[in-house]
């Protein structure tokens, strides 16, 4: 029988995961490794596959994975900006010194689906747009090839409209939240 166990994280322990994203950023900063982030987001869901997990930590982190795709996604064409921001929320997981060390049987992953959770939220404006223009992409090229036309063939251009509209929807949505409504990752 599932059983549904909810708990709340206080100012203090967002604090604690500001200050710890705070430091992976600072010590990353110095390198300035994008491709190292990426990587080490990459390994955490690997990591997840092949260990053991409960299951509602394995879900979490492997919802990690289209953040993971957006970054890496060349049509996408995230802006400088966008890019600094998704991977900003990316480097904990550079971090060996997380809350939990991920090596603990059970537990190590606990603080990663955690703070998954809190990036889902961060970049959900993203994550949406990024989702809508890669569903319209699949149905774009289904209707092209159904039509006999070469889904390759001026590629660029039909996306163009679509990823334009969604990054200016993306950052409009963005700018529009409210930063005194609720605690908010610093990226």
């Amino acid at each position: 029988m599932p059983l549904d166990i909810t708990f709340t994280l206080s100012d203090q322990d967002l604090d604690h995961f500001q200050k710890i994203v705070d430091k992976a950023k600072s010590a990353m900063e110095e390198s300035h490794d994008d491709e190292a982030i990426e990587a080490a987001a990459k390994q955490l869901v690997k990591d997840a596959r092949t260990n053991e997990l409960p299951e509602f930590i394995g879900e979490r982190i492997a919802k990690l994975e289209v953040v993971i795709n957006m970054i890496g996604d060349v049509e996408w064409q995230l802006s400088a900006d966008d890019r600094k921001r998704v991977l900003g929320a990316l480097i904990y997981f550079c971090n060996p010194e997380d809350l939990i060390p991920d090596h603990i049987p059970g537990l190590g992953f606990l603080d990663d689906a955690i703070y998954v959770e809190l990036v889902l939220r961060e970049l959900k404006n993203e994550i949406e747009s990024y989702e809508e223009f890669s569903e319209y992409r699949v149905a774009e090229e289904k209707r092209r090839r159904e039509s006999g036309q070469d889904p390759h063939v001026e590629r660029e251009e039909w996306l163009t409209d679509k990823r334009a509209s969604l990054h200016a929807r993306m950052r409009k949505r963005r700018t529009g939240r409210s930063d005194t409504r609720s605690w908010r990752l610093n990226f």
